[in-house]
């Protein structure tokens, strides 16, 4: 087994830091601690929570998607591989580092899809971009610390507190989907969404696609009384990169 090297390390707000490490030639991870928080051999989850979420919004035009939490941009090339040429996606990453590494030595699992014209990557907040305005996203891809249950930054908990889903759900335009994913389910956080006024449906999905392993959770919750997203739609196709 080839040892593992420390290639960066970053702070954190609140204390903290995350390190960027690689395994052979193409092998990454990012840990906090003695906790790995993304793998990129295990990419199954965070692509699903992106076509899980544009499959049920179904096509649009003019779509314009909100992910929280950049990683290792899995989330982002999936949701640019199932859009079309007129879609925007905004990327709200918290740690400059990240997006620094992935201009850097993860740049080959990016390829280049932050240069996409239908991305703007911000160094911000994510919970930022959603008080921004009423009705500004068709759906809104949460994928910040480790779920609901985070590890990470303490202010994270207000994305998923009963305020917090209040304001993603101001933010999501009609037939909107809030989409979020978490290393593991959670009871309360379902509860949550429905007291905030979501329909609610979870899905349990692989860490890594088509395989064995750890299992994730997303859940998909779309403002209630919403007729126009209460089914899931067929995909709305896009390019393939």
């Amino acid at each position: 087994m080839k040892p593992w090297m420390q290639l960066d390390a970053a702070p954190i707000p609140g204390g903290g830091t995350l390190k960027l490490m690689r395994r052979g030639e193409d092998e990454f991870s990012i840990t906090l601690g003695h906790n790995e928080l993304m793998n990129s051999r295990l990419k199954g989850s965070e692509e699903a929570l992106a076509t899980l979420a544009i499959e049920r919004i179904g096509p649009r035009p003019g779509l314009r998607l909100l992910i929280g939490g950049l990683g290792m941009g899995f989330t982002l090339r999936a949701a640019l591989a199932a859009l079309p040429d007129d879609a925007e996606i905004v990327v709200a990453e918290l740690i400059p580092a990240v997006i620094a590494w992935a201009r850097g030595p993860l740049a080959p699992i990016f390829a280049g899809c932050l240069d996409d014209p239908r991305v703007t990557a911000r160094e911000a907040d994510v919970m930022a971009a959603i008080r921004e305005g009423p009705s500004r996203y068709d759906a809104i891809l949460l994928d910040v610390d480790n779920g609901p249950d985070g590890l990470m930054v303490e202010a994270n908990d207000r994305l998923y507190d009963h305020a917090g889903l209040g304001h993603a759900k101001a933010a999501l335009r009609p037939g909107g989907v809030l989409a979020v994913w978490s290393a593991g389910p959670d009871r309360s956080f379902t509860q949550r969404l429905r007291q905030a006024g979501f329909a609610v449906e979870e899905k349990t999905v692989r860490a890594r696609a088509g395989a064995g392993g750890a299992k994730h959770m997303i859940w998909l919750a779309v403002p209630q009384g919403n007729a126009a997203a209460a089914q899931p739609a067929r995909p709305s196709g896009g390019r393939r990169r």
